[in-house]
């Protein structure tokens, strides 16, 4: 990924596969390349920040960058038994040295959704949490 300020290297690819081109980047990214980008859902691309997108065979200036609401994916089974549904609003809390609360949490529901909290890097530094953490949803 480029702008006219920054570039950041070896970034990762993730399915599914869309109709749409999605750029997904923290607060942290955005002050490297130079960009302010909306806080929004997965596929709102409403005032998206453009970026270069760099392959290997050319590249291509695309109006698709943003910073991703923070979420939930849940499922049927998920939605019964934790009494979430999609498009709730939560709050999640987290323990340790660095817990605290992080509000407007987006649950988002689709029946091949794992049950699990997608945060930026920022947002999961900011509380000390790695992959496989435990964190309370408060409603």
């Amino acid at each position: 990924m480029k702008t006219p300020k920054g570039i950041i290297d070896n970034v990762r690819l993730l399915g599914p596969l869309r109709s749409y081109t999605q750029v997904e980047i923290s607060r942290t990214d955005s002050y490297k390349l130079g960009i302010n980008p909306p806080v929004r859902n997965s596929g709102d691309l409403d005032s998206a920040a453009n970026i270069e997108i760099v392959g290997e065979k050319g590249s291509v200036i695309k109006m698709c960058c943003i910073i991703a609401t923070r979420h939930i994916h849940i499922n049927d089974t998920d939605e019964n038994k934790y009494g979430l549904k999609d498009n709730d609003v939560v709050k999640v809390k987290c323990k340790g040295v660095k817990g605290g609360i992080m509000d407007n949490v987006v649950v988002k529901k689709n029946a091949s959704y794992v049950f699990e909290l997608h945060l930026d890097t920022d947002d999961a530094n900011s509380h000390g949490l790695v992959n496989g953490d435990m964190v309370e949803i408060v409603k």
